[in-house]
């Protein structure tokens, strides 16, 4: 039986990969790992949101829904994303998704045709490049490097830029870095969309989650951008609902009502239970979520200092989400390796510290020079000062 040449095509979240492989070993050397690899909140859902989905089947509400979401969703997380990101959004520009995933796929099926060509951030999110190529676009790598913060050179950026390109992708507060687009790099993507006419793709699920009094700006803030911006948010990461499955973008009308007609023609619509559950969150104060972006912060400050106290590596502070990347040359010229893979495989194999290799952020540009593994700090602050102590001690000891 056939199965189709697009499944070629289609990548991974390589992530996943690991765990996989952690799930195989024996049970004591299991529990002994600790985790630095997945991008997940180690907090519970708050105890009010659980109870509105409960409350809500509890009522029978676990029926169908209009595609595009209940509006009493729409209408508060519209008025949410008003407030938050200082600009004016209704009901008509918020599409409601089972995942926040799922918009990088409808932004691309609906505003990208055959042969166009997508420029998106490397290192990166690999479903974007893996979506890009499957869907028939061309994937075009836009290389973000150590020295310029893993902002975009927008020098380097115009030059990427053709007659083909349809999107534009930015994702701030970025995975796997960590960091914040600065004002001037957001202007200067703004006057290219501007000036090619292009979509941009914002991947903001990370923009609830930034730290040391830092205010996130959206790029659809500037002059004549809102119309041009597919704003990607959801409720995994802020709201620690990552198995909830409930995402939101905020677009156009237009683009919003192609966005319903794609949910009609694949998931009908998103749970009715966990709308009425998003509804609560978004409206009852936010102080459990509050919690835990500042003591991301606490263990950002605690993983950012071990790191750099560890012979061979470094790493710059993020400004936000909760990954660290750290520069792991030095320690792979010292160990014999020649990527960051080794390094990583050494580690979890050594001391049972998982991270994640760069190169399962996208391809590594020819000039790039640089070993970098990504830390999520989604454990308790002792586990992060043990699994550090562990790496410097395979680190420096071998």
């Amino acid at each position: 039986m056939q199965i189709s040449n697009r499944m070629q095509l289609l990548g991974t979240e390589t992530a996943f990969e690991v765990l996989e492989r952690i799930s195989r070993f024996p049970d004591e050397r299991r529990e002994n790992v600790i985790s630095f690899a997945i991008g997940e909140p180690d907090f519970d859902t708050p105890e009010h949101i659980k109870q509105a989905a409960i409350e809500s089947i509890n009522s029978n509400r676990t029926h169908y829904t209009p595609s595009a979401g209940i509006m009493p969703l729409r209408e508060a997380i519209a008025t949410f994303a008003s407030e938050s990101r200082h600009m004016t959004f209704t009901p008509e520009n918020v599409t409601v998704l089972p995942s926040a995933k799922f918009i990088i796929f409808l932004s691309l099926a609906t505003c990208m045709n055959r042969g166009d060509e997508v420029i998106y951030p490397n290192p990166g999110y690999p479903i974007y490049e893996s979506l890009i190529r499957t869907l028939g676009g061309n994937p075009v790598p836009a290389w973000c490097q150590e020295k310029d913060s893993f902002n975009y050179n927008t020098d380097d950026l115009r030059n990427l830029i053709t007659d083909k390109t349809s999107m534009l992708i930015i994702n701030t507060p970025q995975n796997p870095t960590g960091s914040v687009l600065s004002d001037e790099n957001i202007v200067a993507i703004a006057e290219m969309a501007l000036e090619h006419d292009l979509w941009v793709l914002a991947d903001e699920i990370y923009s609830d989650i930034i730290f040391d009094g830092l205010e996130f700006k959206s790029i659809a803030q500037l002059p004549n951008m809102q119309e041009r911006t597919i704003i990607l948010d959801g409720y995994s990461k802020y709201f620690a609902m990552t198995g909830w499955r409930l995402g939101y973008a905020l677009t156009n009308p237009e683009i919003a009502s192609h966005f319903s007609r794609w949910a009609t023609n694949t998931v009908s619509c998103t749970a009715t239970f966990v709308q009425d559950a998003g509804v609560v969150a978004m409206k009852e104060p936010k102080d459990s979520s509050e919690a835990m972006v500042r003591e991301f912060q606490a263990r950002r400050d605690i993983t950012h200092r071990l790191l750099n106290e560890i012979e061979g590596i470094s790493a710059v502070k993020p400004r936000g989400a909760f990954y660290i990347f750290a520069n792991v040359s030095e320690a792979c010229e010292k160990l014999g390796f020649k990527t960051s893979l080794e390094f990583q495989d050494y580690i979890l194999e050594k001391c049972d510290v998982a991270v994640l290799s760069r190169t399962y952020f996208g391809s590594k540009p020819p000039q790039e020079r640089e070993h970098f593994v990504r830390l999520s700090y989604c454990i308790s602050r002792e586990q992060i000062t043990e699994g550090l102590a562990r790496v410097k001690e395979a680190v420096e000891g071998a």
